[in-house]
């Protein structure tokens, strides 16, 4: 299980990340977020990082021109798109793409049957925001052959970490909020305390 940290807006939080074994961090370029970072802020992180860490932006209904232009500028490596109506044509982005999905109650998960060549991140809806919520949507309810194939999103903090190991096992997890001190400045003994227990899980399972 691969880990994605969220919501990264200066060069310490990302580094620190990184260090403490993140395989993916990601940058927010929705205007809207509290933890909305400009391409050019984002390309200093990014830069400053190792090969091997992969670097993912995350969109809200811009348009794949602009997507791939903050992409290039900001030196990110996956596109993660929000969208109301998942109605994007993904052969203008240029990029490798992360289709999002903001799941409700009755969410139909047979909708995603045509995005199974892309990856999939599943958040909670919210009708104030996407992203960095801290809610959480019901995860029983994930089909069994999709699990492994999802990034799994959405209030997931440390005490979550046993459930999801033992019940969802998803290709990777996003987290975000439950990591900070406020939105957009991560805690340094959260991270730590939470890649501690990832750690062990993950040596057990």
């Amino acid at each position: 299980m691969k880990i994605k940290i969220c919501g990264i807006t200066n060069i310490e939080d990302a580094l620190l990340c990184e260090k403490s074994g993140a395989d993916s961090l990601g940058f927010v370029f929705y205007k809207k977020s509290r933890r909305y970072i400009s391409p050019e802020d984002a390309g200093r992180i990014t830069n400053a990082l190792s090969a091997f860490t992969t670097r993912v932006g995350v969109f809200v209904n811009e348009s794949p021109e602009e997507i791939n232009q903050i992409v290039n500028l900001a030196g990110v490596n996956l596109a993660q798109i929000y969208t109301l109506e998942n109605k994007y044509d993904l052969a203008k982005i240029c990029y490798p793409v992360i289709n999002a999905f903001r799941i409700k109650a009755f969410f139909n998960y047979s909708a995603l049957n045509r995005f199974r060549d892309n990856y999939l991140l599943l958040d909670s809806y919210s009708k104030t925001g996407f992203g960095g919520t801290g809610k959480k949507f019901d995860w029983s309810k994930i089909p069994l052959d999709l699990r492994d194939k999802i990034i799994l999103a959405g209030g997931i903090s440390e005490n979550d970490l046993e459930e999801i190991f033992e019940f969802v096992s998803p290709f990777s997890i996003d987290v975000s909020s439950s990591l900070e001190m406020a939105p957009g400045k991560k805690d340094s003994e959260k991270v730590k305390s939470f890649f501690d227990k990832f750690n062990r899980l993950r040596f057990l399972c």
